[in-house]
């Protein structure tokens, strides 16, 4: 009768959270301004990108090719290391200023996010190197593509069971060799306004090789207030979105590295689905 009391007691708390987080998400948002401030924005950001992209990109490239990208430094090698600062300094010129919550795991370990834009990848990228699974699509992305490729992303195409195959072998494979490996469990953007379901079957590739499960979650704005405003929305092309943002007002970013959870504590991945789902919703809430 324990358990079942705290199971009922972990679900409702679980709810709640849930609730209070989408009906912020779901309040009116501001639409974004336009005028002499986004103007402005534009003036110094593209320089800068253009900076970024050709003149730091290729050293950045070149740092990752052995023998210096491969040494050690601190937890991780030197080749992590640039593509971390890399990352951080392109988000950095879109106005995300980052902040860490908690420590992200070493070593080989399955970390799962909410999904907002096609900004979480760079974010993430920029606390760890991880290689993402993610839809097909984005290898055709400007820049963001091309750098997906050589971030050792796992592509998939949504809806094809063999390709789904595939991929969780792939996984696995790199988990064992001590890789970490980073996905989206909701399978989709939503728009920003909540957290969907998490799909159980891509927990699997760490059930099979017991490594950790580390939940991440994403707060882009105060308490979650611009998650709207960076989604993609109705309709919004990549390079819309991409455009759009850039002359966005600097705004302040939440990096939630939360408690790990063992693929051996919990019975079967789609406990440790909701589970990791649960602990997102609730670091998103402000629990």
């Amino acid at each position: 009768m324990a358990a079942v009391n705290e199971t009922y007691g972990r679900i409702r708390l679980a709810a709640m959270a849930a609730l209070r987080y989408r009906a912020r998400m779901t309040s009116p948002t501001p639409a974004p301004r336009g005028g002499v401030a986004r103007v402005c924005r534009y003036l110094y950001r593209v320089p800068l990108l253009l900076v970024h992209i050709t003149v730091f990109l290729p050293l950045i490239l070149i740092g990752m090719l052995p023998p210096w990208g491969e040494l050690r430094v601190g937890d991780d090698t030197f080749g992590a290391k640039v593509v971390n600062w890399w990352q951080g300094g392109l988000m950095w010129i879109f106005g995300f200023r980052l902040s860490r919550v908690g420590q992200p795991l070493p070593g080989a370990v399955l970390f799962v996010a909410n999904h907002v834009s096609w900004v979480d990848i760079s974010i993430l990228h920029s606390q760890r190197m991880m290689g993402f699974v993610a839809k097909r699509e984005i290898a055709s992305w400007p820049v963001v593509g091309w750098l997906a490729a050589r971030g050792q992303t796992i592509f998939h195409q949504r809806g094809n069971t063999e390709s789904l195959g595939g991929v969780m072998q792939v996984m696995a494979d790199r988990l064992r060799a001590g890789k970490a490996v980073g996905v989206f469990p909701e399978g989709r953007t939503r728009g920003g306004h909540d957290v969907g379901p998490f799909h159980a079957r891509i927990f699997q590739a760490a059930v099979e090789t017991s490594v950790p499960v580390q939940p991440v979650a994403l707060v882009y704005g105060v308490r979650g207030d611009a998650q709207t405003i960076v989604a993609f929305g109705p309709g919004e092309s990549f390079f819309a979105n991409f455009l759009r943002l850039l002359g966005e007002p600097a705004r302040h970013t939440e990096v939630h590295f939360l408690e790990p959870i063992g693929t051996q504590d919990l019975e079967g991945r789609r406990r440790i689905a909701e589970t990791s789902r649960a602990r997102i919703v609730a670091a998103m809430s402000g629990d």
